[in-house]
């Protein structure tokens, strides 16, 4: 199959630093209608989560005393319901009881102070994981070591140019 391309349609430049001087006050103009927009749509949504939370509330405080309830009456029927720890799951018509064991998990608190304690302590070194990574930094500080490709996948990228606008922010005094 033949690659086609489709030209572009050529770029109207701005024709003297005047239009270019206006185009930057425009582009300056929008950005901040964009940000007055973006507030007020933010204002907006705000009072709507606020007036759809406070109608849920007092649903979700229902739902919390129903479950209170269901759990309360399916703790004290426990072996009759999973029939003496045959089952995990009851039917009910209405929908499922489940209980489920979580799988093991670790809690560590004052890692600090855990890392320092193992790491004094021989036999628990080989639970403490040390990453590996690329020191990007010690590269661009040593470049001639990496300038012509001498480590492959390793390529210093320098040179690039960004195009920057900034329109000026005018400060009410």
């Amino acid at each position: 199959m033949a690659k086609t391309r489709i030209k572009q349609p050529a770029i109207e430049a701005a024709q003297d630093k005047a239009e270019v001087t206006a185009f930057i006050r425009k582009i300056g103009d929008l950005q901040r209608e964009v940000k007055r927009l973006e507030t007020e749509a933010g204002d907006k949504k705000a009072v709507i989560e606020e007036e759809y939370a406070a109608k849920a509330a007092p649903m979700c405080a229902e739902i919390m005393s129903l479950t209170e309830r269901v759990a309360a009456y399916c703790e004290a029927h426990k072996d009759e319901l999973t029939e003496n720890g045959k089952t995990k799951t009851v039917d009910f018509t209405t929908g499922l009881i489940k209980w489920r064991i979580r799988p093991p998990s670790v809690k560590v608190t004052g890692v600090a102070a855990v890392l320092a304690w193992m790491s004094e302590k021989t036999a628990y070194q080989s639970f403490i994981r040390t990453k590996q990574e690329i020191d990007k930094d010690a590269i661009l500080n040593e470049r001639e070591q990496f300038a012509n490709g001498q480590v492959p996948g390793i390529k210093i990228v320098s040179g690039l140019e960004d195009f920057v606008i900034e329109p000026t922010e005018q400060e009410l005094a």
